[in-house]
């Protein structure tokens, strides 16, 4: 994949925190476009699932911060492997 290089200072910032130490519900229907720059919680359909701070999305792939526990590491993957994606706080219709 060519996707940009993490920056210090520019559009891919680290995320100043950790991420929520809750895991969100899972949801029916998600979009990762609706998560950039959000704390988001991704599930994968192989299975795995982690907190991750998208930053840059294209149709080949996406980019940005995933937390490992203790910081955020710089990270990317194809977008078709995204079974479901969650960034809370979840919206309302009010």
């Amino acid at each position: 994949m060519n996707m940009p290089r993490a920056r210090a200072n520019g559009y891919m910032r680290v995320p100043p925190a950790p991420p929520p130490a809750y895991i969100p519900p899972k949801p029916s229907v998600s979009y990762m476009i609706d998560c950039i720059n959000k704390d988001s919680y991704v599930w994968l359909r192989n299975g795995e699932s982690f907190w991750f701070f998208p930053v840059y999305l294209q149709s080949f792939g996406v980019a940005g911060f995933r937390w490992n526990g203790v910081t955020w590491v710089f990270y990317g993957f194809d977008p078709r492997l995204v079974d479901a994606v969650a960034c809370p706080p979840i919206p309302t219709l009010f």
